[in-house]
């Protein structure tokens, strides 16, 4: 025995002094590249607000948790089974549904989401700095100011896939430079544009563009048409979009086009103070402006940046199913625009793009913070509702506000929690996989909201969804002048309460 142990041991020690030896090479490496570092640094730092809060404080976040929940449970609950109906397709909207199942069993649904959330805003940062380095370039003004961008309106609302497929979009464009010269870089690109088309066809559209944009800024002549012709390993998804698969047909601009178009374009740093998101835009408008005035815009990302423009005011608001398609081009334009500043590296200039990176991010984490306490007080609510209950959730809106509430969707933890029928979710027919086995009636987003204008009272005794449901999950900061006759309170906190209807039936129950 003792003969045998010696080598073993010898082996081990072998093995622990090459890891030893990597780390320090590692460790060399990183202190001579000190970009990487700070890039890697803020890339974590991005991923702040989601490691603060107990659980995502996004618009839309609930109602996906939600659908994820129905999605994995594969006609097990019989209350899911009896409320909802699920089928998956092969569209270009699953990123983050594709993740859960895997992440679902090993951490349990919420913790999964909250991994996912916190994964995109850290996986962003890699992405601009992997992109910028693919260049040539170090990690200076622009695309530090590019990092403001990551906790944009479209991660804010909950846009999860559209986020992530960013993210693998900016990774495929520095791996689509890096490997220029290989002959078989096709043959890689095929299925990374399947992937990121998966995870969301317009991130698979923007990808597209930042391709193009590379190549057309090394084109010799405006004649030139090979840059319209280099991307083509990324065309393939439009074959499964032709027959069909990955999207709805309804297109709209919807009302007011060109108030609403202005809106999007000032409106592309917004989250929570107005002053503060109108100071912030202005700050990265200036810096392009003094780029464009000394020309120092890279083109390999600045056409690109045009072109997204561009589609931000030509886009229609709902394409493929999906609300504020534009708006979500002219965040992404914007990023991708700070990419193209090309300004010396000055150490007060870098000081400053990270102060803006670091501020905005700062905000958002105390902001998600203090929702998520608010969020404690008003989850406590599903403790009154059994298994399987019929919740009809009522969220007060005010018609004018900056900051995106994060409770409008907030009903839906009654499906994840307690298997409920509930009517806040995205489930609309032909429009998403989820929807509701019963159509006999509208149970579905926005059938939750209800704006009010000051001064206006908010009466509930007419509220339709209640017809249908036992219990009455009412969110708002006022509160309502009247109730359905016979309901009785059962819980209540600063924003909230929850009532017991006197008539709990529904038709066809």
């Amino acid at each position: 025995m003792h003969g045998t142990a010696q080598p073993q041991a010898e082996q081990i020690g072998l093995s622990d002094g090459r890891w030893r030896a990597l780390w320090q090479r590692l460790a060399r490496l990183l202190g001579q590249d000190r970009a990487l570092v700070l890039g890697v640094v803020l890339a974590a730092v991005a991923a702040l607000p989601a490691l603060v809060a107990w659980a995502p404080q996004m618009t839309d976040y609930p109602s996906h948790l939600a659908g994820y929940k129905v999605a994995l449970d594969h006609g097990e609950d019989p209350y899911l089974t009896r409320y909802f109906v699920f089928n998956w397709e092969w569209t270009g909207n699953l990123g983050v549904e594709l993740l859960m199942v895997p992440m679902a069993p090993i951490f349990g649904l919420e913790q999964a989401g909250r991994i996912i959330v916190a994964m995109i805003p850290f996986l962003s940062g890699l992405s601009i700095v992997a992109a910028c380095r693919s260049l040539g370039r170090k990690l200076g003004v622009g695309p530090i100011l590019a990092f403001a961008m990551i906790w944009s309106p479209s991660l804010l609302m909950g846009f999860l896939n559209y986020s992530l497929s960013i993210a693998l979009g900016l990774f495929t464009f520095a791996l689509w430079v890096r490997l220029e010269d290989r002959p078989w870089r096709w043959a890689v690109m095929v299925p990374i544009g399947f992937v990121v088309w998966l995870c969301h066809v317009s991130g698979w559209g923007v990808m597209g563009v930042l391709l193009f944009g590379y190549e057309w800024s090394r084109r010799r002549s405006w004649l030139d048409w090979r840059p319209f012709l280099k991307p083509w390993p990324l065309i393939f998804p439009l074959l499964p979009m032709l027959v069909g698969m990955g999207a709805n047909s309804k297109v709209s601009y919807g009302r007011y086009v060109l108030e609403y178009k202005w809106g999007i374009l000032y409106k592309s740093m917004r989250s929570f103070d107005f002053y503060f998101d109108i100071i912030s835009l202005d700050l990265v408008l200036l810096a392009l402006g003094w780029a464009l005035l000394r020309k120092r815009i890279d083109g390999r990302f600045g056409w690109a940046a045009l072109i997204l423009l561009v589609l931000t005011l030509i886009v229609p608001r709902q394409i493929f199913g999906g609300d504020y398609a534009d708006y979500r081009l002219s965040t992404t334009a914007l990023l991708v625009a700070c990419l193209a500043i090309d300004l010396p590296i000055r150490r007060w200039m870098v000081a400053a793009a990270a102060s803006l990176f670091l501020s905005r991010t700062a905000v958002t984490t105390v902001v998600w913070y203090q929702d998520a306490q608010t969020a404690r007080q008003l989850i406590a609510a599903l403790d009154q509702v059994p298994e399987g209950a019929r919740v009809a959730t009522a969220v007060a809106i005010p018609r004018i506000q900056w900051r995106f509430g994060p409770f409008e969707h907030f009903g839906s933890y009654a499906v994840v929690r307690r298997s409920a029928m509930e009517n806040s979710n995205f489930a609309l027919p032909d429009v998403h996989m989820l929807s509701m086995r019963d159509l006999s009636y509208r149970f579905a987003d926005p059938s939750q909201r209800i704006l009010y204008s000051p001064r206006q009272h908010i009466d509930l005794r007419k509220f339709g969804p209640a017809r249908h449901a036992e219990y009455l999950w009412y969110i708002g900061r006022i509160k309502p002048v009247a109730l359905p006759d016979g309901a009785r309170i059962l819980y209540s906190s600063e924003n909230s309460f929850l009532a017991r209807l006197a008539d709990p039936s529904a038709p066809g129950t």
